[in-house]
């Protein structure tokens, strides 16, 4: 079996991918992408490390119907990608499954409604979520042509790295999980 693919319907869906330092593109540069979806017709999926620092929840929450009689706790929006940067979703653990949510694997699962971002507001949301304006897409066999040139590699999604490890140690924990020690990456590309 191709070890790209889970199954024949969801390669990489529920994987990350690991940007490598020969990828000269801004927006993934030492990025952590987490998969949501990945078939014979393309690949989406959201940066899981980059936070957003012009925007905050309480900026978003004020462009939404979302009517808040106290202050919301300060809650991080991330930059899921350059695609449709102000279009919402939010990743989350399975605990929370309503309306449009999709579960991705066993714990992890996807929402784009403002339900969930209600719920996330005044603390009824799921135990753990990433909320990304924007997303990362690749038309049919792009993804797969990417890591055949050296640009990700793929390692295990955790609710554990997706959720709880730090950002800016999101990039090495994923490539520690898979064995790879960052200092010995070569920023140009090549085969060995």
């Amino acid at each position: 079996m191709n070890n790209m693919t889970d199954t024949n319907t969801n390669y990489l869906t529920g994987k990350c991918l690991v940007s490598m330092p020969g990828l000269n593109d801004d927006n993934f540069k030492n990025a952590l992408i987490f998969v949501c979806s990945h078939n014979k017709d393309g690949a989406m999926g959201f940066v899981i490390n980059k936070k957003i620092k012009e925007f905050s929840f309480n900026d978003l929450a004020n462009q939404l119907p979302i009517a808040t009689s106290q202050p919301i706790t300060p809650i991080d929006l991330y930059q899921g990608g350059p695609m449709d940067k102000v279009r919402g979703f939010v990743l989350h653990t399975t605990d929370y499954m309503k309306g449009d949510s999709i579960a991705i694997g066993e714990d992890i699962a996807v929402s784009s409604s403002v339900d969930i971002l209600t719920d996330i507001a005044f603390g009824n949301g799921p135990k753990n979520n990433l909320i990304a304006l924007g997303y990362a897409s690749w038309s049919p066999n792009q993804l797969e042509q990417e890591i055949i040139a050296n640009s990700w590699l793929v390692v295990p999604a955790t609710p554990e790295l997706v959720f709880k490890t730090k950002d800016e140690d999101k990039w090495l924990a994923a490539l520690s999980s898979i064995g790879v020690d960052a200092a010995r990456l070569c920023g140009l590309p090549g085969r060995a």
